[in-house]
């Protein structure tokens, strides 16, 4: 069994997954929900299954890109269950678990990210699960896909998809308002992962943000300066 760790948005995500499929799951979409609730998930689904954390297989964690400070916690707590059960981690890029979540494949699939003003990471995979386009942070506008032929079909879903409606008018564009990000999506990269023997190494292994964090500045000095 492998348990599921998805952090890298505003939904705080726990599945437990076997090789046939999703045992357990426990999600949250309440904002920065992750700290609070990470834990006490896991714990009610080892609880739920009858197991400990010595009786699993594997940890995977959503590596990012994403939220900086939910990838952390997502990783940290990751990396704590790996220790203390002396289990492999497993990371999963959260574009192709996104990939792994949308029912309906077009020709090229596009998990969005929100990065904040225009920007978003992003990937795009062909409906079979090609890589096309390596995952990227960009600044959406009008030529973002133009070089994909206008007759193929692009499916968009995220929260960054949104960005796209108003400024993106080619044809063939459609949109999938009712994705939901879960560690569930992590199912199938997990399970493959696993039986790749494709681990990370525990002491070193760092969420991937892509690009640096940065802090917004103080609007005042608290000396009053």
């Amino acid at each position: 069994m492998i348990i599921c760790l998805e952090t890298a948005t505003n939904i705080c995500s726990v599945a437990l997954c076997d090789s046939a499929g999703v045992i357990s799951l426990r999600e949250s979409n309440d904002i920065k929900s992750h700290a609070s609730m990470l834990t006490i998930f896991i714990d009610e689904i080892f609880k739920e299954a009858g197991i400990t954390a010595r009786q699993l297989d594997a940890v995977a964690v959503s590596k990012g890109p994403g939220s900086y400070t939910g990838l952390r916690i997502g990783v940290s707590v990751a990396k704590g269950i790996a220790y203390a059960a002396s289990i492999p981690v497993i990371a999963i890029d959260t574009t192709i678990s996104m990939f792994y979540g949308v029912t309906k494949k077009s020709a090229f699939c596009c998990p969005m990210l929100d990065a904040r003003r225009m920007e978003i990471y992003y990937a795009i995979y062909r409906s079979n699960g090609e890589i096309f386009r390596n995952i990227a942070a960009e600044i959406i506008t009008p030529e973002t896909f133009s070089d994909i032929p206008e007759e193929n079909e692009i499916l968009l879903f995220g929260d960054g998809a949104k960005k796209c409606r108003e400024v993106i008018k080619r044809p063939n564009i459609t949109y999938d308002d009712n994705f939901r990000m879960s560690a569930s999506h992590m199912h199938h990269p997990a399970n493959k992962a696993f039986k790749e023997g494709d681990f990370e190494d525990v002491a070193y292994f760092e969420p991937f943000y892509l690009k640096d964090f940065i802090t917004s500045m103080p609007r005042k000095n608290i000396l009053g300066k």
